[in-house]
């Protein structure tokens, strides 16, 4: 399959954007909290990417990507009418969905993306879906329009305030769970941090709990086991085993810890590329 980018939008010139590729038989299987590993050149890595949206109709995903090293810089090369070297999904555990009542789905940074496929889940159920996103202003804030499309309530929280509340998701989450005993769950999904501040927020209310740990995965099929987490005391594997957990049972300091274990030569690896890049 030739993998076709069919569609490329910037969400944030320079930082963010979102490709629409032709994967059928992807598009024909994909679930929410599905992930794929792509792979842009013979000798790149592999890098998982959480599906953002799926229209298995036209036989599309959509995934959306921070341009943050050397593999998201050469992704952030191609255009309209390229291929994608490798393209292997949907791959973990769909997301646990079922009529339950009123959700929040909470979502920060790109991970705003792969919570609106969630959400979209959530909705498509028949439960009453709160979205709560937030960015550090409001010119990089993700998907405000597409949850509008499908979600009652859309919360937004800005770190200057340039759009919605001042501050941060959690506090707009602890707002809502104090007027409103009714929720059922609780989905965060977008930096590690955020997400062990929405399971810290959850627990005095007693509410379930999800987070995607897709961040931590390599291969994405369990095979390299550097995707370890301990979850309840048990040792898991993001991509075979999850990569979405129980909020309150995720061991977020080892996982912090583990995020940063090649940090220093990915850091070389991207400095390397934009050298060469001039």
């Amino acid at each position: 399959m030739p993998n076709t980018i069919l569609h490329k939008a910037k969400l944030i010139p320079g930082q963010t954007s979102k490709l629409v590729i032709d994967a059928p038989l992807i598009a024909a299987k994909a679930k929410p909290g599905n992930f794929v590993i792509l792979r842009v050149t013979d000798k790149g890595e592999r890098i998982p990417l959480t599906i953002a949206d799926v229209d298995a109709g036209a036989g599309t995903i959509t995934i959306v990507y921070l341009v943050l090293g050397k593999t998201t810089a050469l992704l952030e090369e191609l255009d309209q009418g390229d291929d994608i070297l490798d393209l292997c999904g949907p791959l973990g555990q769909p997301t646990h969905i079922e009529k339950c009542g009123t959700v929040i789905c909470v979502g920060g940074g790109t991970g705003i993306a792969a919570m609106h496929h969630i959400a979209k889940g959530h909705h498509m159920a028949g439960n009453h879906v709160v979205a709560v996103i937030g960015a550090r202003s409001k010119d990089l804030l993700l998907f405000h329009d597409e949850l509008t499309a499908f979600c009652p309530e859309v919360l937004v929280s800005t770190d200057d305030g340039s759009f919605g509340h001042k501050g941060l998701v959690t506090e707009v989450l602890e707002d809502r769970l104090k007027s409103d005993d009714s929720v059922a769950e609780v989905v965060g999904i977008g930096p590690v941090p955020m997400m062990a501040a929405v399971a810290k927020t959850t627990k005095p209310f007693g509410v379930k709990t999800t987070v995607s740990l897709n961040s931590i995965m390599v291969d994405g099929i369990g095979m390299c086991g550097a995707c370890r987490v301990t979850v309840g005391g048990e040792v898991k594997f993001a991509c075979v085993d999850g990569p979405e957990f129980d909020g309150q049972q995720v061991d977020f300091m080892e996982l912090r810890q583990r995020l940063a274990s090649f940090r220093d030569q990915e850091s070389i690896s991207y400095e390397e590329y934009k050298k060469s890049h001039g």
